[in-house]
């Protein structure tokens, strides 16, 4: 990352690669394109998915399996096999476009993934739609370390729901919680097919698709700013792998301990 040039013909540059990204707007582009996907998206699947595993955790709710296996069931399905049911879904011809039409909200069909603001909602819709269930079994392995009779005692002292979850279920399950916000920043930020099967436009793609823009099938591709931004893009993870390490091996190696 601290050289120019092509192939063979690498010359020390220190940090021009650097300055050079940082001044190339498709770069900043796809910072910005990372940021409004984290900003928007994960709170979203981790607050529904604390939501699904609060209501799952009822064991006299009556056909609970049936409702965990159909909330984790898209995280088991094929990258490609949803990428391809969004894309019907939203297609010109697809079922948003025949029910937005019918309703009298659009005249025709709307292009869905050729408009940068409505293909990035589509893209959040669909990782929303696949990766919640996976937060919500991390987040059930933590609350079923709770006894129930903790909540029974709770409702007998006159606790509210509202009260049991502030101050009975996030703290007892604060490893967990921690471990699933940081794998989802972490996969979030560093997803490279999620974006690859969706978006066509330059102006769309995250961090880890942009870096393909520096690559040339010949012999021209502009490696040390590729290297450059590799080495910026994996910067994030490897802070926050170095600040939260300690709730992270806590949250893996007691959510699933009953206890």
């Amino acid at each position: 990352s601290f050289k120019t040039g092509t192939g063979t013909n690498m010359r020390w540059c220190g940090f021009g690669n650097y300055i050079r990204i940082f001044q190339d707007q498709v770069f900043i582009q796809s910072i910005k394109n990372c940021f409004l996907y984290l900003i928007i998206q994960v709170p979203i699947m981790l607050v529904l998915g604390m939501a699904f595993a609060s209501l799952l955790n009822n064991p006299k709710l009556r056909f609970i399996g049936f409702f965990r296996t159909a909330i984790f069931l898209p995280c088991a399905t094929s990258l490609v096999a949803y990428a391809i049911i969004f894309r019907s879904l939203f297609a010109n011809d697809g079922f948003v476009n025949m029910v937005l039409v019918k309703q009298g909200i659009l005249e025709t069909g709307y292009n869905f993934l050729s408009h940068p603001a409505s293909a990035r909602i589509v893209i959040i819709i669909a990782l929303i739609w696949r990766w919640t269930g996976y937060n919500m079994v991390f987040y059930l392995a933590g609350l079923q370390n709770i006894e129930y009779s903790v909540y029974e005692a709770a409702k007998i002292d006159g606790c509210s729901y509202a009260g049991i979850f502030t101050r009975i279920m996030l703290p007892l399950i604060k490893p967990a919680l921690v471990t699933a916000c940081i794998f989802s920043f972490m996969w979030r930020w560093d997803d490279f097919l999620s974006a690859l099967l969706y978006v066509s436009k330059s102006s769309m793609y995250p961090v880890s698709l942009a870096l393909k823009l520096f690559c040339d099938p010949g012999s021209s591709s502009d490696y040390g700013a590729m290297f450059a931004m590799a080495t910026l893009s994996i910067l994030p993870s490897i802070l926050i792998f170095l600040f939260f390490q300690k709730y992270l091996v806590e949250g893996i190696s007691t959510s699933g301990l009953k206890g």
